[in-house]
């Protein structure tokens, strides 16, 4: 039996929603149509449409898991025929149970990443001078007033060991542009956009405070980004905050640099390779051409489609903060997203986004033969072909 918290008078309840930004629950008539593109629905049951009609209502399910489910993919609201902004619902509901920074304890590790981040500015507890040390051994500057660009790595490729690849990767390739370029490394705190779709605006606003103090006195115009949910948070939601930056993903940035001659291939990829769009970058941003256009350049690389691509591509699974959540092997659809690859003879998965890496890693693992494909960031691609 799921416990549900009544607070009574309900219209207080459906007020509190409205103002934590989920007004849009009023459009809806449900039709069922967001739950017959919700990637849960391929591996388990997610009732998006009662999620809706209980905040109509003002009862909110606490302790129900329904509520940490959504990976905000964007596929419900861009198939909405009312055009509800349904991520907007539930991050309002998740907001109004999240106050402080309290989830609840069916959730631990979220409160873990909450406090961490909190403290530290990463959401792995990890020094913050460490912060940099991914750059060591290459020709990576801290960034000065006067540079053209500020490379932000995400809190993945600058702490967890995989993601330091692209990095590294990223900044080979800047170094061999000739770009403009500089770190802040410790400087800098995680952009907050995973515990903000988690429902904890207060820690959101601390870290989103933070970085553009630090960027407005640095003189940052210009920022340079590996995680799509960075770019999208940099360019979507700190403005918010009355400040504008100039936000480019590393797979946009590529492409210019290819285009204008200023990154050489010298090397082929011999290899079949399917290209999965992340949500942030795809769906939520329309980016699904220039990361393609990249890989096209590369002689040697035969690229194919996937089932499911661009605006219809299935997410990993790791967005609205499931980065910091367990997922059972059996309800995982970035196993569906593998199957899908390998059944279009693709040796490499390139994607462009620091969340489907990691996830697209672990779920390899699990596969029957963990070998049969190859993951990898799309700067790690072109990395070994200049």
């Amino acid at each position: 039996m799921v416990e549900t918290i009544p607070l009574s008078p309900f219209k207080i309840v459906v007020e509190g929603i409205q103002e934590a930004g989920g007004e849009a629950f009023r459009f809806c008539y449900q039709c069922g149509t967001c739950e017959t593109v919700c990637p849960w629905n391929r591996v388990r049951k997610f009732f998006v449409r009662r999620m809706i009609h209980e905040a109509q209502l003002g009862v909110v399910p606490f302790e129900a898991e329904d509520l940490w489910l959504c990976v905000t993919c964007r596929q419900c609201v861009e198939r909405c025929p009312r055009g509800v902004e349904i991520i907007d619902v539930m991050r309002a509901m998740r907001r109004l149970l999240v106050p402080d920074g309290v989830v609840p304890a069916s959730i631990p590790n979220l409160r873990g990443i909450m406090t961490s981040l909190a403290s530290v500015g990463n959401p792995w507890g990890q020094d913050p001078q460490d912060r940099p040390n991914w750059a060591k051994g290459l020709e990576v500057k801290e960034f000065t007033e006067g540079m053209e660009y500020l490379y932000f790595p995400c809190c993945y490729p600058s702490y967890e060991p995989r993601l330091k690849k692209v990095s590294f990767a990223t900044a080979k390739l800047l170094n061999q542009a000739g770009v403009d370029y500089g770190i802040l490394g410790s400087k800098e705190n995680c952009c907050g956009e995973s515990v903000r779709k988690a429902g904890n605006e207060t820690l959101f606003k601390n870290l989103a405070k933070g970085n553009i103090k630090t960027y407005i006195d640095h003189g940052v115009k210009k920022i340079l980004v590996s995680s799509p949910h960075c770019f999208h948070t940099f360019k979507n939601e700190y403005p918010e905050f009355k400040v504008q930056f100039e936000v480019t993903h590393l797979s946009q940035f590529l492409f210019h640099l290819l285009k204008e001659g200023k990154l050489s291939i010298t090397k082929a990829f011999p290899k079949r390779v399917t290209y999965h769009d992340p949500c942030y970058l795809g769906r939520h941003n329309g980016i699904f051409d220039e990361p393609r256009e990249v890989l096209r350049r590369i002689p040697g690389l035969e690229l194919v489609e996937m089932a499911d691509n661009r605006e219809k591509s299935l997410c990993c699974g790791m967005g609205g903060g499931r980065i910091w959540m367990e997922t059972a092997k059996n309800e995982r659809f970035s196993v569906l997203r593998l199957e899908q690859a390998i059944a279009v003879g693709a040796e490499v998965l390139v994607t462009a986004c620091p969340y489907c890496i990691s996830q697209f890693e672990d779920s390899r693992l699990i596969l029957k033969n963990s070998e049969a494909i190859r993951i990898m960031d799309i700067t790690e691609v072109l990395e070994e072909v200049i």
